[in-house]
């Protein structure tokens, strides 16, 4: 991927990492997923805010995001939710628009993934002053767990398709665990259009059309604990048409 530097920011103890948690019907997994983000963060000592963007989830999950709240300090949980379900590219620009990091790290609340890859993104970053790192399952030591063999078919299959048309730079397409610079963050969310499944993938082909650098960390991907799965039947067709729709369009 070409390499075209957003600026230089200070990568010392000034960095910051917002990390935009958007969630619906999380109320089992928000507690042990702010623990674990609260524990490797201040294990690893960088300065971080959690960002919960709750779309009017009908189990109560806000009122446990408030308990949490009221835990870990209102320095370090915001609560910014919404009456309904408005979709993940307008729950990050909602998320950005109160994030006072200059980095953002947008992951799943369903505990699919881990908060100890986090320092390594970071880490990542650094290295190469890479503008995003995105976590892969298909490099390195990285995995999936808990998928039976359809929804691995469906995902590699997915990933080679997007490889072959559209050639993108990344190993992984599809995964939602990623950090930005928050500044490349807003400039992608601005280009994109797609919705659901999609959304992350296009997110990829953006960045390398804008000569963004992206940097790739192996992570383990669990299928989440409780609650159920997104990927149906419609995503599937949904992701079909969105992956032609990017190879006409980019």
């Amino acid at each position: 991927m070409a390499s075209r530097k957003t600026s230089h920011s200070k990568q010392d103890k000034s960095d910051k990492y917002s990390i935009l948690l958007p969630t619906y019907n999380e109320r089992e997994n928000l507690p042990l997923i702010v623990w674990l983000l609260v524990k490797y963060f201040g294990e690893s000592g960088y300065n971080y805010e959690i960002i919960v963007i709750d779309d009017g989830s009908p189990d109560g999950t806000l009122e446990v995001a408030e308990q949490l709240q009221k835990i870990y300090g209102e320095d370090k949980i915001l609560l910014r939710p919404r009456a309904k379900k408005l979709g993940l590219g307008t729950a990050y620009i909602h998320g950005m628009k109160h994030a006072t990091g200059n980095f953002i790290i947008i992951m799943d609340a369903d505990l699919s993934h881990h908060p100890k890859f986090i320092p390594e993104f970071i880490e990542k970053q650094k290295e190469g002053n890479y503008d995003l790192v995105s976590g892969t399952r298909y490099k390195g030591n990285g995995g999936v767990y808990g998928w039976d063999l359809r929804r691995k078919v469906i995902s590699r299959g997915a990933n080679f398709l997007t490889q072959v048309l559209l050639r993108p730079g990344a190993s992984d397409l599809t995964g939602s665990f990623r950090l930005y610079k928050k500044e490349v963050l807003e400039s992608l969310v601005e280009r994109c259009v797609s919705k659901g499944y999609v959304f992350q993938m296009e997110m990829i082909v953006r960045a390398r059309q804008l000569n963004y650098t992206v940097g790739e960390v192996p992570i383990s991907f669990v299928d989440r604990v409780y609650g159920e799965s997104k990927l149906g039947g419609n995503e599937i067709v949904s992701f079909v048409k969105g992956l032609i729709t990017l190879f006409a369009t980019t």
